[in-house]
């Protein structure tokens, strides 16, 4: 027998293999097509809706300025006719398949589709107040058009503003796969059950983690690295449901690689919470929290030099710059 043909059989028989671990009844066995929603067309939905919010940035130049009326129309009604069919399948996908009324199960995606789009004037404005926040609390930034187009923080808020209606529409899936984007585009993870108030910046936002039960309230501003997180997850889906993350109270800032952690653990408005601090119980308004000084050691030669960083106050301002 030749190579090629022992080569051939054995693939063969790894094919029959193969296809009798599909017997199994898992759900990683599950063949039924469009039995979930699409994450390529969801993606799709994403950038048609940053035309939406953003006309004069991520518009499809097909078009022209001077016929947006029409433009923005059609492009609605793709968002409308898309987003309703990933709706329903994630529906039809979540039910127990007995007894389902697919044409309610129809009507219903239609009017979650129709709810938001309704939202988007008032995201369209909550996103507006995250770009003045973001151009006013940054020194680095020449414009509010180089933060649109250029800023990792605004485009993982902004998918977040859109994902989280739909999450508080009790649309399955869908806006989990939106988050899981913007998080493989600009490192930030943000569930999209996270609550988040107005005038929110997030600087350089490399590694952010906030959970899904988080609450976040108006002005806060989040350093890259910060993880806004649960105690444990050790109780898995027993904890479902439950407040598992921090709430932030209004005017906070939290500097890089700071931790805070628990459903109890409450941050009071006007803190400032130092950089790589690990908090895992609540703070007073007006607080500010920082590490204590490190000891640095120089090396240099044959002489080794041990220093603290100066301390001029009970919270040294080398514990907040970035």
């Amino acid at each position: 027998m030749s190579s090629n043909t022992s080569f051939r059989l054995s693939i063969q028989r790894l094919e029959s293999l193969i296809l009798e671990d599909y017997e199994k009844g898992r759900v990683i066995d599950r063949l039924e097509l469009f039995m979930q929603p699409d994450s390529h067309i969801i993606e799709e939905l994403i950038e048609k809706l940053f035309r939406v919010v953003f006309p004069g940035y991520f518009r499809d130049y097909t078009y022209r300025v001077y016929n947006l009326k029409n433009s923005i129309s059609n492009l609605l009604e793709d968002i409308a006719y898309h987003l309703s069919s990933q709706v329903f399948i994630a529906l039809r996908g979540m039910s127990d398949g007995a007894g389902t009324d697919e044409r309610a199960l129809r009507e219903r995606s239609e009017r979650i589709t129709t709810d938001f789009i309704a939202m988007l004037p008032e995201i369209r404005s909550s996103v507006d107040m995250d770009l003045s926040a973001a151009f006013d609390g940054d020194p680095a930034a020449a414009s509010r058009e180089e933060v649109i187009i250029s800023y990792p923080g605004l485009y993982a808020t902004t998918v977040n503003r859109l994902a989280h209606a739909l999450y508080g529409l009790q649309v399955p899936l869908i806006p989990r796969i939106m988050t899981e984007y913007a998080h493989g585009k600009t490192g930030i993870d943000i569930h999209p059950g996270a609550s988040i108030g107005k005038y929110f910046f997030i600087d350089h936002g490399t590694g952010i983690v906030i959970g899904e039960t988080t609450v976040i309230g108006n002005n806060v501003k989040i350093y890259q690295g910060v993880t806004i997180g649960a105690i444990s997850t050790r109780g898995g889906q027993r904890l479902h449901g439950q407040k598992r993350h921090p709430t932030i109270e209004d005017n906070v800032t939290i500097y890089a690689g700071a931790s805070i952690l628990g459903g109890d653990t409450v941050i009071g408005h006007d803190s400032i919470i130092g950089s790589n601090a690990f908090i895992t119980r609540s703070i007073e308004p007006g607080t500010r929290v920082s590490v204590s000084n490190r000891e640095l050691q120089f090396r240099n030669g044959h002489t080794t030099e041990q220093r603290h960083p100066s301390n001029d106050d009970d919270t040294p301002e080398w514990c907040y710059i970035i």
